[in-house]
């Protein structure tokens, strides 16, 4: 009996050729993670300057808030200017609340110049509103937490809190009083060195890499002179 064997073509790769394959296969490969890289490290920096300037804004909003709100005690200091931190006294949102004092300066923090600002617990005595300022003061000239702790009395009824606004170059006052702008320490203008100035201009330096880098301007008016309710 004779048996016939049919011969079937190979149509399989060869050994080359699948190397060839997974070259391809692994270059294809390694671009795609490079412009997925890409992507994401170009998202991550525009998420970085948004962040950076919606910071910023949120701060200059909040330092004009601030001085839109401020209350004016007797025999006590509504505004106070010592070349290096701002002190105010401002109303609470919420009626009832008390004052509270606040405080804006530039300072050292993580080897980097800041923009800062520290606002107390809520006030309703002289004796508490003076043991807050003074706290405003110590925290301005660099005390710790626990020092600032004790000027202001009672931890437990005020928290000093501090609130890191944006990198800061260099940051300058200037009151409007007498119809002109000048230094807030200047004699100039000044008859009532304890008088609310008619307006105040906030000048920030930011360095680079911020993507705000320059100077900014914000002016504040005091609203009284623009007819609304303070």
């Amino acid at each position: 009996m004779q048996h016939q064997y049919r011969s079937t073509g190979s149509a399989g790769f060869t050994l080359i050729e699948l190397l060839v394959a997974l070259a391809v296969m692994a270059l294809m490969t390694t671009m795609g993670w490079q412009a997925l890289a890409g992507m994401q490290s170009a998202m991550e920096g525009n998420r970085s300057h948004n962040d950076a300037v919606l910071t910023t804004e949120a701060g200059l909003n909040q330092w004009t808030a601030d001085l839109d709100a401020m209350q004016e005690i007797p025999q006590t200091r509504s505004l106070d200017w010592d070349g290096r931190a701002l002190r105010l006294t401002r109303r609470s949102a919420q009626q009832g609340d008390g004052a509270y004092v606040v405080a804006w300066t530039r300072a050292e923090r993580a080897e980097r110049a800041v923009w800062l600002r520290w606002q107390s617990g809520p006030v309703s005595t002289r004796e508490s509103w003076q043991a807050a300022w003074g706290a405003a003061a110590a925290w301005a000239q660099g005390a710790q937490a626990s020092t600032v702790n004790a000027l202001a009395g009672n931890a437990s009824s005020i928290r000093p809190a501090e609130v890191s606004i944006t990198a800061l170059s260099a940051w300058q006052l200037f009151y409007y009083r007498g119809g002109a702008w000048s230094n807030p320490l200047s004699s100039a203008g000044a008859q009532n060195a304890a008088a609310l100035p008619d307006g105040i201009r906030l000048v920030l330096t930011l360095d680079a890499p911020h993507p705000l880098a320059g100077t900014i301007v914000r002016d504040w008016a005091r609203p009284t002179l623009l007819g609304a309710t303070p």
